[in-house]
Parts: C-alpha cells; structure tokens; sequence
C-alpha cells in the first residue's frame, strides 16, 4: 500500500504514482484513438453511415455506474473487513501479553516466548496470505523445536496457535497458571484464529467472475459506441469526452479490482508490513523492549 502525506489539491491532479492510470492507460488511449477515427470519418465504418442518438448512453450510463458503485461498495467492504480483522490482531496481541505477564507465576523468558510466538504467528499470517515464505521472519521467534513443527506446515499461523495452547496447557498442569487465567488467555487464541480463518475466507472467496465479464463488456461496449452519439453534437470535442467518460469507468473498474484482494501488494491494498510492524513493536514495548523503527517515508512514498 502506498502511503503519502496530505497533498495540495493541485499536486493530486497531477499524481502518477499510486493511481491507477498507469494500468488503464492502454484502454483509455485506445477508446480515444477510435474516437479520433470516428470522427475523421463523420461515423462511417466499413462504409455504413451510424448514427446513434444520446438517450441510449445516458440509461445504460445509468445502469452502468449502479453496477460499479455496487462492485466497488463489495470490494470495499472486503478490504474494510479485513482491514478490521487486522486490526484485531493488535488487540487481542495486547490482551493476551498483559494477562501473561501479570498473571503468569512461572519464569518471566517463557511468559515472552508465549508473546514471540504470538509474533510469529502474525508474521506467519502475513506471508500466507501474500504467498510468500515466512520462514526467516519466524525462525529467530521460535524455540528450534517450535519451529521444525511449523516449517512445512502449509497453514503456519494454525500450527503456531496450537504449540500456544500446548504451552497454557504445560503451564496449568505444572501451576504457574490459574484455570481461570487459561480459559481468559485461550479465549484470545480463539479470536486469533477466527480472524485467521476470516482472513482466509476473504482470500480464498473471490468475487464471482461473472460478475468482473459482465462488468468488462458493459464498460468496453459503452465507450466504443459513445463516439456515434456524441459525435454530431459535440463535434471536435469528443475526443476529449470519450476520453473522460471512459478514464473514469475504467479507473472504478480498476480499483475495484485491486481492493478486491486486500492482502496483496498493490498500491492500493492493505499496509500489511506496517500493521505486523505496529502489533510487532507494541507487543515488545510492553515486554520492555526497544520497539521496532517505525517505516519511514522515501520521497513522500511508502510501499508496505
């Protein structure tokens, strides 16, 4: 996700990086182009005279930007969700380090181990939901046990949460921990895991394809056609319309597309680095350790 400083109006008009015109200039260049053809031809294609009138375009225009707000208002409320189940992490993170550092009767190293593999499964989470390897983030986390449990687990945030329970459970028998302070601490693991599986779902659940094919002809059909209705009442400025028009069903298209899949790493989806970071840093400071460096701005941009 990019992250910037509040801009000038000005300087928004004007910015490349982070938008999505970068991806939709092929698209929008060759709706322009046609007009162009359009109308240097005065609407003649393939030697047939078509001549379209304006109120086809202002119903299916209608109809069309019902249908993207609906495709936006969905992939938005899959990134705000999940968004918010990140958000959760953090304070379960917090509740769960506070009870075991207050409660916990055995050695303060192994009440911070249960924190470190609290941290490891949040990095964990991470790198299953982008498809990457957590095994280098993970590893200086985990007693070498732990972690020759969870290298080849395919679900590595699910294997984390059991060795965690394994360690309440040790912990109860040999009591250092109260049956009351189990229950409140295991509590905590299972709203971890069901933002795990909620993260999960978003991931694995795209929205359905048709709707994306539906989406796409509508969009191509509408500028490609505009040109004939446009054509004898603007005259030499509609170009410069169809280019609008199609920049800006193009770019909802777009958008939609990348907040479709949150966790990703495109400009626009979740800072998942910089919240594993904030969960990461808050959880050592409250240990009485040195938090990590918060990520700093190059060049007005940050790419997490």
């Amino acid at each position: 996700m990019i992250v910037r400083p509040n801009m000038h109006w000005f300087r928004i008009l004007l910015v490349w990086r982070g938008s999505v015109v970068r991806s939709i200039l092929p698209q929008v260049l060759l709706t322009t182009g046609f007009a162009v053809v359009v109308l240097l031809t005065h609407g003649t294609l393939l030697h047939y005279q078509i001549t379209l009138t304006s109120e086809p375009f202002t119903l299916l225009g209608v109809a069309l930007s019902i249908f993207l707000a609906f495709r936006n208002n969905v992939s938005y409320d899959r990134f705000w969700e999940g968004r918010k189940l990140w958000g959760a992490l953090l304070n379960h993170g917090r509740n769960l380090t506070r009870q075991v550092l207050s409660h916990y009767d055995g050695p303060r190293q192994e009440a911070e181990a249960l924190v470190m593999m609290y941290v490891a499964a949040v990095h964990a989470l991470r790198h299953q939901l982008r498809g990457t390897s957590a095994d280098e983030e993970i590893r200086p986390l985990l007693s070498p046990e732990a972690f020759a449990r969870v290298q080849p687990a395919v679900y590595k945030p699910a294997v984390i949460l059991l060795i965690m329970g394994e360690w309440l459970r040790n912990a109860r028998r040999q009591g250092q921990i109260s049956d009351i302070l189990v229950q409140s601490l295991d509590d905590n693991l299972i709203k971890t895991a069901e933002v795990v599986g909620g993260c999960e779902r978003i991931a694995g659940t795209p929205i359905p394809f048709s709707y994306s094919v539906l989406l796409h002809r509508t969009v191509y059909t509408f500028c490609f056609l505009l040109p004939f209705g446009l054509m004898h009442q603007i005259g030499l400025l509609m170009p410069v319309v169809v280019a609008l028009v199609s920049y800006t069903f193009f770019a909802l298209g777009a958008i939609s597309e990348e907040l479709e899949e949150p966790f990703g790493i495109m400009p626009n989806d979740l800072a998942l680095g910089a919240i594993d970071n904030a969960i990461e840093s808050s959880l050592r400071e409250m240990l009485g350790q040195q938090p990590l460096p918060a990520p700093q701005l190059m060049e007005g941009y940050l790419l997490l």
